[in-house]
């Protein structure tokens, strides 16, 4: 089965791609990186069919670049520099930097091993790569799309008749059922709807011409544990100190679980409560997080309803609707839904995605709230990591 390509743009991946990357070419262009995919579902197999229409995809991404207007848009974006987009007016994703392979027993293998500037790109686009193959050829896609279509429906229609009173971005581009479904998603919410204020899909955003979303991700602050003159449990202050100089409080919600919300919060002072718009909520339990912030603000002196709580984890929309009436009059609430977005059928959603594993070498690890999310290769380094981060709040908390 020969599919169509899959990636045609090398804007359809997450804004916040750009963002961080642009951190990374002014400030630690010397870093190198390895990612490493993994599918967190039970049972599910990859055949050969599927990883040689998969290294046929990456063989076209790796031919595209970046065109005049796709770099003008970029531009248009306020806090994108023009420097960093004339560096991706050469830039374009390198074949060698990645790796598939399947195991016999199904299981599928992807590494890219590259520069950090241009090896971290590749995460979006392989997972709507691989993404995309998975259902096209396991199952009867068009059998997929209709019952999409009666799942948008009813969200459409809940969105106007009052149901859902909330607004957020759609954040599908990793797991979406498609490309072609992403931007039908898109378009009907943007023009059936008044909720939703923009996208993460920087290509979808330029098309609609509604806001590109998204600040960073959890390997930027898991990057500095690969810096060795950086201890380990003060990376959350070094990244959080790079992104403000980089963006002077523009583009200024920080990802609060890298290493555990209660060692942020640590690093998250006064300075920072103020050059930071808000704070992105992506493991744990959404209302205990949501409180132990609204505390923090307060702690400061500073009224929790000039920031925002943007809440991201595996979220639906019912979800969502709860999370807004509990916080609506205490916080400003956004939401960024994913999944249930883009890839909302008759069967169950992968849950893929391609870590960093090692920077220059090293390992780096994210711990997050919820156990079971941490996600490393070593062993030993993640228990040192728990550790280092344990210490240092147990330390600062007898102060």
């Amino acid at each position: 089965m020969k599919l169509a390509p899959i990636v045609v743009s090398l804007l359809d991946t997450d804004l916040y791609k750009f963002n961080m990357d642009q951190v990374i070419f002014h400030k630690h262009p010397d870093l190198c990186g390895q990612y490493y995919f993994k599918c967190r579902n039970d049972g599910i197999k990859f055949t050969k069919e599927m990883v040689d229409e998969i290294n046929e995809q990456i063989d076209y991404l790796c031919t595209l670049r970046l065109q005049k207007e796709e770099l003008d848009y970029l531009r248009s974006i306020r806090f994108i520099k023009n420097d960093y987009v004339e560096f991706l007016r050469l830039w374009h994703p390198i074949r060698d930097y990645v790796s598939v392979n399947l195991s016999e027993n199904g299981e599928l293998s992807i590494v890219v091993d590259g520069p950090l500037f241009s090896a971290m790109q590749f995460e979006i686009y392989l997972l709507e790569i691989v993404n995309e193959v998975y259902f096209r050829m396991s199952y009867d896609y068009e059998t997929l799309v209709k019952s999409a279509e009666e799942k948008l429906d009813a969200k459409v229609k809940a969105l106007n008749d009052g149901t859902y009173t909330f607004k957020f971005a759609e954040f599908g581009c990793r797991r979406r059922l498609s490309r072609e479904w992403q931007d039908t998603v898109v378009r009907r919410f943007v023009k059936e709807t008044n909720s939703c204020v923009g996208t993460s899909n920087v290509y979808l955003a330029m098309k609609y011409n509604v806001t590109p979303i998204g600040t960073y991700a959890h390997e930027f602050v898991q990057m500095y544990q690969g810096i060795d003159s950086i201890p380990l449990a003060y990376t959350n202050h070094y990244a959080m100190q790079d992104w403000y100089d980089e963006y002077k409080g523009d583009n200024g919600t920080a990802l609060t679980d890298t290493i555990t919300t209660d060692l942020f919060l640590l690093d998250f002072n006064r300075a920072m409560v103020n050059n930071y718009t808000g704070v992105r909520h992506d493991s744990g339990d959404p209302y205990v997080w949501g409180e132990k912030i609204i505390n923090h603000y307060n702690s400061y002196g500073v009224d929790p309803k000039t920031k925002v709580l943007l809440f991201s984890d595996n979220l639906n929309f019912d979800k969502a609707q709860k999370i807004y009436d509990y916080f609506c009059d205490k916080v400003k609430v956004a939401f960024g839904i994913g999944t249930f977005c883009s890839n909302d059928t008759c069967e169950e959603p992968l849950n893929i995605v391609i870590k960093l594993q090692y920077v220059n070498g090293r390992p780096v690890a994210k711990l997050s709230d919820t156990v079971g999310k941490a996600m490393c290769k070593d062993d030993e380094y993640l228990e040192y990591l728990k550790r280092s981060v344990d210490f240092r709040i147990k330390r600062e908390s007898m102060k």
